[in-house]
């Protein structure tokens, strides 16, 4: 027996939430139905929107961190992410992150120590993930889009830092956002040049120029390895944001 922190077939642990409700149905009797069905699921969906709302509703234009959970203190980039947090928090500005380990705890760092507010936004794993030691204000969600609609709501930019897939699906799921204008003056800034370079080739070599996207969406994106340069395009944008804007309806 191994110590890996991946699920197996056989580990008798029970299903998140998330696992529950993407299971395909099984045949059920009609007397079955109205004890257990997605309906029912339903509320509890619901009444984590309304948790998650409640204990962020005064939370305003932070900015949401991804990265990788597997990144070092003594990778380069972990110190790269404090300094750009406690920037970001020194000006004024929530910072909030998935919560756990690596990018997610260097961001909570950075924010503790430039005296900011520094939120946690966690989420029942099959696998354990716990919450980093730097986070004022600590949630744990049972339903990923949940959470995610968190990240987006409770933001006015995203700073991503090398990660995987998860990171990837934020920052696609945020630049898609922006594209189809449910959300406006968003900046997202990709910190760490050389590890996008291959991503931001295929898209303009590739998806651009077969027109899958508009050349100047390739524009809704900045990279940087500036933690200034990445706190400054944040700042400028809320400042040249209209006022109208921080009433954005997520659709």
């Amino acid at each position: 027996m191994t110590n890996s922190p991946y699920r197996r077939l056989d580990d008798n642990k029970l299903p998140t939430e998330d696992e529950q409700l993407l299971e395909s149905p099984s045949p059920q009797r009609p007397e079955q139905l109205f004890q257990k069905s997605d309906s029912w699921r339903v509320l509890r969906i619901m009444g984590e929107f309304v948790w998650g709302f409640d204990h962020l509703a005064d939370v305003y234009e932070g900015v949401t961190v991804f990265g990788s959970a597997r990144t070092t203190p003594t990778d380069p980039l972990y110190a790269k992410a404090v300094q750009t947090a406690k920037l970001l928090a020194q000006a004024g500005i929530p910072v909030i992150t998935g919560g756990g380990p690596g990018i997610m705890e260097a961001a909570n760092r950075g924010a503790r120590e430039g005296g900011g507010l520094s939120i946690g936004c966690n989420i029942e794993l099959p696998f354990e993930q716990g919450s980093n030691a730097y986070l004022s204000r600590s949630l744990n969600f049972k339903f990923f889009f949940v959470r995610k609609t968190m990240f987006v709501k409770y933001a006015t930019a995203f700073l991503v830092f090398p990660g995987g897939y998860g990171t990837l699906d934020e920052l696609f799921e945020a630049l898609t956002l922006i594209q189809t204008g449910k959300v406006k003056h968003f900046p997202v800034i990709l910190f760490g040049s050389a590890y996008w370079a291959g991503l931001v080739e295929w898209l303009t070599r590739t998806v651009a120029e077969e027109r899958k996207i508009n050349p100047t969406d390739l524009l809704l994106f900045r990279v940087t390895d500036d933690p200034a340069e990445a706190a400054r395009i944040v700042i400028e944008a809320r400042a040249a944001k209209p006022e109208d804007a921080a009433a954005r309806i997520m659709g």
